[in-house]
């Protein structure tokens, strides 16, 4: 659904005269006489707050302006919409345009961006009069099938900034991962983000459509994204959706190419159970790391009972993917340190005193958005109480920093001395957007806004109540 949304707050502005005419809801269609504009000098620029992450561009309806040009920069916070492109907090225009040039006419109305923001900067190179600047904002509408009825005020508030989350990145055919990232449809990503939304709504076509995507882009022996775990994902997620929704004539379309994306990743494991894929990935933080290929194991054996599962129910042959399970058995999962890697573990065998002791020490530290759902999953099997207050602990700290949507990774200690993102960092303080991240999200390429954070909801459905 598009909706237009007035902005609530102007953070700051220069050569702006009758600013406070933004606010006034009027009719979005320029006129003769327009009476409440806006008025901007030559040099003059205005930085717009919309209140909440946007998923789209901006439609200004501009009264008198002599073809002048503007430079409108998009930001998921204040500091990225006032940052130049380059530069050590890696400020870019990949993949959606967020920072360019363009020119206003008169008795014009006209649309820019597309993109994921809650701020946009506008500098003026030449005087305009503006009747209205307002949000184009994509997001998905639909009634939902679970709403969070509790009474805890803060679980309230990340069930309703995951669903969110959620909504934006859904808003379209497909499902996306981050609202300001690459338009691809990543399917390990989409296994959380299938959770949220089932929850939400069961089934859903926009879920269908980007596996039916997948598959089709990815003729074997290719693995989908180009990533073997991703192709592991893509499996597991076949089989919870059908879990959740029963959805039979679609998961039939699936089935021989399971079957077949079985045997491709059988004949990756050797009879003594080692791997040989042709890369490792679970998620970011345990990237390159020891307990990496552990987690592999983990979504391999996960996936190997859920194709084993699913063939069943369609009486259809089990005997690669049983002995696919029976090999990767032969050896243990045994992380040394990530707590996602030991909740992966919890879903691929079982936890033992170490691995619980290791998924709850120092509460939130060492989780990460795209697998909070499984540590928290995995914690309450044996301390419910406990894996509430590391949900708390961690996405409340998101919140605190000032979160309209939950964001592709955040690290706890990040929250210690830093900004908001609706604020300018002040003396000494750290700016939580531009100075964290890493791997393919650092600095302002950190998306705020990314679906994979939002498979907490199904956490929440099961635990909060």
């Amino acid at each position: 659904m598009k909706e237009y949304v007035f902005p609530t707050r102007i953070i700051e502005s220069k050569g702006v005269q009758n600013q406070n005419s933004l606010f006034i809801k009027q009719p979005l269609q320029i006129g003769l006489a327009e009476t409440k504009t806006t008025s901007f000098d030559k040099g003059g620029y205005v930085i717009l707050d919309f209140n909440n992450e946007m998923c789209g561009g901006i439609r200004i309806l501009t009264f008198s302006s002599n073809n002048s040009s503007v430079r409108i920069r998009f930001g998921e916070s204040v500091t990225e919409c006032c940052t130049e492109l380059g530069g050590d907090k890696n400020a870019t225009n990949d993949h959606s345009l967020r920072d360019f040039k363009t020119n206003l006419v008169n008795l014009s109305d006209m649309t820019f961006g597309n993109t994921g923001f809650r701020f946009v900067r506008i500098d003026f190179y030449g005087a305009a009069q503006i009747k209205c600047i307002v949000a184009v904002n994509n997001i998905l509408k639909r009634k939902a099938h679970y709403i969070y009825s509790g009474a805890d005020t803060q679980v309230k508030e990340i069930y309703n900034v995951a669903k969110r989350t959620i909504d934006l990145c859904a808003a379209g055919e497909y499902v996306w991962d981050g609202v300001k990232r690459d338009r691809l449809v990543w399917i390990g990503d989409l296994h959380p983000e299938m959770l949220a939304l089932t929850t939400l709504y069961g089934r859903l076509p926009a879920i269908e459509k980007s596996l039916d995507f997948a598959r089709e882009q990815t003729p074997l022996p290719l693995w989908i994204n180009g990533m073997s775990t991703y192709s592991l994902w893509w499996i597991i997620i076949v089989a919870d959706y059908y879990e959740t929704t029963k959805c039979v004539s679609f998961v039939k379309k699936q089935l021989k190419y399971l079957a077949s994306l079985i045997e491709q990743i059988n004949s990756c494991v050797m009879e003594n159970g080692e791997l040989q894929f042709p890369d490792y990935f679970v998620d970011w933080p345990t990237r390159n790391t020891p307990d990496e290929v552990h987690g592999v194991r983990a979504i391999s054996i996960i996936a190997a009972k859920k194709a084993i599962s699913i063939l069943q129910k369609f009486n259809m042959d089990t005997s690669v993917a049983e002995s696919l399970l029976s090999k990767l058995l032969k050896i243990e999962i045994s992380p040394e340190s990530s707590k996602q890697v030991t909740a992966l573990k919890y879903f691929a065998t079982e936890l033992n005193a170490a691995d619980r002791k290791r998924l709850t020490r120092c509460g939130a530290k060492g989780m990460s958005t795209f697998m909070s759902y499984y540590i928290l999953k995995a914690v309450a099997s044996f301390d419910k109480q406990t894996a509430i207050n590391m949900m708390k602990e961690y996405y409340g700290a998101m919140l605190d920093k000032g979160a309209t949507t939950f964001w592709e990774d955040f690290d706890i200690n990040w929250a210690k001395n830093s900004c908001r993102v609706d604020e300018f960092p002040k003396d000494n303080e750290r700016d939580i957007h531009g100075d964290f991240g890493s791997f393919c999200y650092k600095g302002f390429r950190h998306s705020l806004c990314h679906g994979w954070s939002a498979g907490v909801l199904q956490f929440i459905k099961d635990n909060c109540n």
